[in-house]
């Protein structure tokens, strides 16, 4: 009875180490989302506009969106950029979310420049 019970308590803690294994392959197969795409793609833009923008990632990484907020931060072009992605495919009851910020120069986007300025 003893050895029976060994058995099993052998046999389960065996599942257990499978079951874990498996979601953890389950994991590390779907690719992660790179964030840094978004801000690669839009330093190759020659203007900036300040505003929101949103979109997703279409078929490479489905359940996956991303917002972008564009800030001037002083009038001489520098702007302040804030991606945020949100992973709904995660599961669970909130979206797994990534920020990222980052700050681009572009004095060819100078919409408000004057404002403030004394002539």
């Amino acid at each position: 009875m003893i050895a029976v019970a060994i058995f099993f308590m052998c046999a389960f803690s065996v599942m257990e180490l499978v079951s874990q294994n498996l979601k953890n392959v389950q994991r590390l197969q779907k690719p992660a989302v790179d964030i840094g795409s978004l801000a690669s793609e839009l330093s190759l833009t020659n203007k900036l506009e300040e505003g929101s923008d949103a979109g997703d990632f279409g078929n490479l990484y489905p359940g996956v969106s991303w917002t972008r907020n564009v800030t001037m931060v002083v009038t001489n072009g520098l702007f302040q950029v804030d991606f945020i992605v949100q992973d709904r495919s995660a599961g669970g009851r909130f979206p797994a979310e990534s920020r990222l910020s980052i700050f681009l120069y572009r004095p060819d986007s100078l919409m408000g420049a004057t404002v403030g300025r004394r002539f």
